[in-house]
């Protein structure tokens, strides 16, 4: 062999190692690249409790309850609940019905336990991934993203 066969040989021996290496990172990657779970999402995909996700969609109306700086809810997509604790103080615009992102892990018995709490930042924005879920499951309001007065004004 020359020495240039060589040389082309060990170069493309590195390019192919170097594919293997990062397809085997993205396959890794794949489930973790994801801004949040919806309740329907945690479900299909059976997560193991102690995984940390983040876990988004909307306050359940009447299911949220507050004693000292623990606070219950249950966060949904319209299709499916699931019960979030949360011990801390919970952001200003957090209320029941509105868009929200918690992180944290599932506990044993399939609940969730938020270490942080994330809500919307105002009254007309709703995150794609939230707005996308709720399309998804039926949920979706045409009002949702309108500024108020902004009815009859042409973009």
């Amino acid at each position: 062999m020359t020495r240039k066969q060589r040389r082309l040989i060990l170069i493309g021996s590195c390019l192919a190692v170097l594919g293997v290496a990062v397809a085997l990172i993205l396959g890794a990657l794949k489930d973790s690249i994801v801004f949040f779970n919806s309740p329907t999402d945690v479900v299909e995909k059976h997560i193991k409790p102690g995984t940390r996700i983040r876990l988004g969609g909307l306050v359940q109306t009447g299911s949220f309850a507050r004693q000292d700086l623990d606070a219950r809810f249950d966060v949904t997509d319209g299709k499916t609940s699931i019960k979030v604790s949360y011990r801390g103080i919970l952001p200003d615009l957090f209320r029941e019905g509105q868009g929200v992102v918690t992180e944290g892990a599932l506990d044993a018995n399939g609940s969730f336990v938020a270490d942080t709490v994330l809500a919307k930042h105002d009254e007309t924005y709703m995150p794609k991934e939230v707005a996308d879920a709720l399309k998804k499951q039926g949920h979706w309001k045409d009002d949702y993203g309108k500024t108020p007065g902004s009815e009859g004004r042409k973009p």
